[in-house]
């Protein structure tokens, strides 16, 4: 699996997989990562195609968060699918990071 990745000035947008599970999720944070240290610490997740979730994925979500914020940078994600916005909303996981509904506004939050 590929991570597609596309950058708008100075934000990085990652599209990521269907499945955003303990596999996928740590290969789109290492990739992820590896951008960071190469100084894109401000990254967008456009989520218009993930409904499958777990708690090993949103953890690895949460680290890389972490990591971002601590280089200066920040994770957002937008175009949550209806079952992306429930299991968001169920576990939290929105109190931590911003979500928005389209990917313009997101990478304009970072200016």
């Amino acid at each position: 699996m590929q991570i597609l990745t596309e950058t708008f000035g100075e934000v990085l947008v990652a599209h990521t997989p269907d499945e955003l599970t303990d596999d996928s999720a740590h290969l789109l944070a290492n990739t992820l990562r590896r951008n960071a240290e190469n100084g894109q610490v401000r990254i967008v997740l456009q989520m218009d195609r993930s409904d499958t979730f777990d708690s090993a994925g949103l953890s690895a979500l949460l680290d890389l968060q972490d990591s971002l914020r601590e280089a200066g940078g920040g994770l957002k994600v937008c175009g949550l699918t209806e079952v992306g916005q429930k299991v968001f909303e169920i576990v939290r996981f929105s109190r931590r990071v911003d979500a928005f509904e389209s990917l313009i506004d997101a990478v304009n939050s970072f200016r």
